[in-house]
């Protein structure tokens, strides 16, 4: 009985954590200088082109664990216009997605001059995935379920489109974003999924210091499944200095749920929520950029004590010379 409850708290926890079965899921890859990976709106909104690359392992020790490896590139493409292309791979036991998202993005100065930053940016992604289901290892073990061929893989494709804006103010920065807006039917878990992938995305920071000492940047991320209200928070600072050869910068971040599952704590029944810390190092070096994140879950009820890393790697192209005078990293 115990060993059912562990189970069963450790797959809503690794539904939360993951929600791989939507899209790209949202880790904290974008705090690799990365935010248009989550907010379309992004797009094209730095003076540099952007290419990165990201990949993710989870539980090294264990079998089919969650991977996920995606490379994106997004510029401007005329004086107000941005646009991007992603692609990305993501895995989860014996299910697993692939897909591209093509994204167009507007971008409104409201500023008298190139000088002081106020740019109002709106952003569409059109995405094509295909969900995978593996179904030739599930009869292996000699049990028999008529709602399982067992020699087949299942394949089903469908379009999405993600929403967003975004809105740079000198040192203060805002993202809100509608993932995944077009309702979609997925055949491949035919009445059982719902029609509804919706997920909000709400991003808010502000850059503090001194470019010649240090940079403080707090920032918050907010999400919320639209189907079961799921909601979660993503607490967040980061730290850059400016030395002769680039920038190093590292930062820290906390995810905690609003949602819980029960489980039981000896004669009683106790109440676990998602949470984990995530440490992240980084270096921009010329035009170069890499970043390395670890994420820790913690409480009582865990599927595995490993960690989750992943690397990304990131170059900027075509860059034009710091127009703005504020700290702002993602757009200067």
């Amino acid at each position: 009985m115990i060993f059912k409850l562990r189970i069963s708290i450790s797959l809503f926890f690794l539904s939360f954590y993951c929600f791989a079965q939507e899209g790209i899921p949202v880790y904290s890859d974008y705090l690799s200088d990365n935010y248009y990976l989550i907010h379309p709106s992004m797009a094209g909104a730095s003076n540099c082109a952007k290419v990165r690359l990201t990949a993710r392992k989870q539980w090294f020790n264990q079998d089919d664990a969650p991977e996920l490896q995606t490379i994106s590139f997004n510029g401007r493409v005329g004086e107000k216009a941005g646009a991007g292309i992603i692609l990305f791979n993501d895995k989860n036991g014996y299910h697993s997605q692939k897909g591209v998202k093509l994204t167009y993005a507007y971008h409104l100065m409201f500023s008298r001059d190139e000088v002081d930053l106020n740019q109002l940016s709106f952003g569409m992604s059109a995405g094509l995935i295909q969900s995978q289901l593996d179904e030739t290892e599930f009869l292996k073990s000699g049990d028999y379920d008529p709602n399982i061929n067992g020699s087949i893989v299942q394949k089903d494709t469908y379009f999405n489109v993600d929403i967003g804006a975004s809105y740079n103010f000198l040192d203060f920065y805002a993202h809100a974003t509608v993932k995944n807006a077009v309702e979609t039917r997925r055949d491949i878990y035919s009445v059982y999924e719902s029609d509804n992938l919706r997920k909000y995305l709400l991003s808010v920071g502000y850059i503090f210091g001194n470019k010649e000492k240090l940079l403080l940047e707090p920032s918050l991320l907010f999400q919320m499944v639209d189907k079961t209200k799921e909601k979660s928070i993503d607490v967040n600072l980061k730290v850059y200095k400016n030395l002769d050869f680039g920038r190093l910068w590292g930062g820290l971040s906390y995810r905690r749920s609003f949602d819980g599952a029960e489980y039981k704590n000896g004669n009683s029944i106790a109440l676990q929520k998602l949470q984990y810390i995530t440490p992240i190092v980084g270096v921009n070096f010329n035009k170069f950029m890499f970043a390395y994140t670890y994420s820790q879950l913690s409480g009582n009820v865990k599927f595995d004590n490993g960690g989750y890393h992943q690397i990304t790697l990131g170059i900027d192209l075509f860059c034009k010379p710091v127009k703005y005078d504020c700290n702002c990293p993602a757009i200067n």
